[in-house]
């Protein structure tokens, strides 16, 4: 700007004079004075001259200086600087390189000072689905280290030959290695993460060296729960061309480094995929996909209704089925509870049974002995020899003993007596009196 005004008070200062010296006696060219003239053109030599020796530094921005002497510098300060009629090379911070998925060259944002917006590319994924992408990237310079940044700013003279001619390469070969590893379908299915990593990756790093290999026959699947396994063909068996990331010997990623953006003191700050905008043929399948998505979807929910329903149907037999054996086992209970009551109600009374027979069995014991003891009396009495008279009373009353015991035996109804039968109680205890006292009788003799 002060070189073009310095231009201008140079070519007004020399034109007046000339002007005055062709067109005399102008009244409008009375005021250029030679002296003024000479003045203004002077003027703008002195402006041409300082624009040299001086300019304004912007902020965010990093100028590498190279004097004419031979020398350089770099400058991060903002103001006005000194640069000695030497050349000023500006660089960015930060620069924001954007691949943009436009309809006409209308929609594509103008580029400025820092900002560089192309059109989206169409890019072939390895299952030769095609796509454009766009993606952002920011790339920043390196002014921690002023003989990194110099050597930079010398070999590339210009930000926008660095962008064009470093910059946009790398970005292109790192999406085109990142797609050459990765299906459409593998990128749609969750692995976009992945793909954003891989561009990254070289970008900062160098790029992959790829190779072609072969993917190994398809496999029978195991689907199925924790109750049923079974295997089913998931499609005809092909070897399809792949492509994976080389590694060496030992294990690490092989890069190529000729063009790596390192080598310029470059920084990436952000790199990743804004969009993708599929073929048309993609987008159809990719329609029919989701549709079949969401009917499996709908199939499995309905399924697993059905499977929470029936766990509720035996969730709720089974607690029928505890009801009805605690009603069981309640009834059960009670009934061994009474059943072990009359056994020892039973046990209870055979016990009291028992002693009673042994006291009664005690019982006629002593009474058996009482009468043992005094029937031995008696005997003893009568052969100490007693009076007829002591004799008499004696029989009498041991007569009126055995009809007292005998009143109260009770004999069988029915007896044998010498052959016969018979049935008259009185004429039993007839004959056992008779015996008894026939075999007195004989004692007596």
């Amino acid at each position: 700007m002060l070189i073009f005004i310095g231009i201008i008070l140079i070519i007004t200062g020399l034109g007046t004079i000339i002007f005055k010296a062709i067109l005399k006696n102008k009244t409008y060219l009375n005021w250029f004075t030679n002296k003024r003239s000479i003045q203004i053109a002077l003027s703008g030599v002195l402006i041409a001259f300082l624009n040299g020796m001086f300019f304004y530094a912007d902020a965010g921005t990093a100028y590498a200086v190279q004097y004419i002497t031979g020398g350089d510098k770099m400058i991060t300060t903002q103001g006005l600087k000194l640069k000695w009629w030497g050349r000023i090379i500006p660089l960015s911070y930060e620069t924001s390189i954007k691949d943009i998925i436009v309809v006409s060259n209308d929609d594509l944002p103008k580029n400025g000072q820092g900002i560089y917006n192309r059109k989206a590319q169409r890019w072939e994924f390895s299952d030769a689905i095609k796509a454009e992408i766009s993606t952002s990237v920011i790339v920043g310079v390196n002014i921690n280290d002023e003989a990194v940044f110099l050597n930079m700013a010398d070999r590339n003279k210009s930000e926008s030959k660095l962008i064009y001619g470093r910059v946009l390469p790398n970005i292109d070969a790192a999406i085109k290695n990142t797609c050459k590893l990765m299906d459409a379908q593998d990128y749609i299915s969750g692995q976009a993460s992945d793909f954003d990593r891989y561009f990254r990756d070289q970008l900062e790093n160098g790029m992959y060296q790829v190779e072609q290999y072969y993917e190994a026959e398809n496999e029978k699947e195991i689907v199925g729960d924790t109750t049923t396994v079974r295997k089913i063909n998931v499609g005809k068996s092909s070897k399809q061309k792949k492509f994976r990331i080389k590694r060496d010997a030992s294990g690490n990623i092989a890069r190529d480094n000729s063009n790596s953006l390192k080598q310029y003191g470059l920084k990436i700050y952000q790199a990743q995929v804004t969009g993708i905008d599929w073929e048309t043929s993609f987008d159809e399948r990719l329609d029919l996909q989701k549709n079949e998505v969401a009917q499996t979807q709908l199939e499995k929910q309905q399924a697993e209704r059905e499977y929470y329903r029936a766990k509720k149907e035996v969730a709720k037999g089974e607690s029928e089925k505890a009801k009805e054996r605690a009603r069981l086992e309640k009834i059960q209970i009670q009934q061994t509870i009474e059943a072990e009551t009359r056994a020892k109600v039973a046990g209870f009374n055979l016990i009291k049974e028992k002693k009673q027979f042994e006291v009664e069995q005690y019982k006629a014991k002593s009474k058996k002995v009482a009468a043992d003891a005094q029937y031995y009396e008696n005997a003893k009495l009568v052969s100490a020899g007693l009076t007829p008279q002591e004799k008499a009373e004696w029989e009498y009353k041991i007569a009126v003993g055995v009809a007292g015991e005998l009143k109260s035996l009770q004999l069988p109804q029915t007896y044998i007596s010498g052959g016969e039968k018979g049935n008259d109680s009185g004429n039993l205890l007839q004959s056992l009196i008779g015996a008894d006292l026939a075999n007195k009788m004989m004692e007596k003799k």
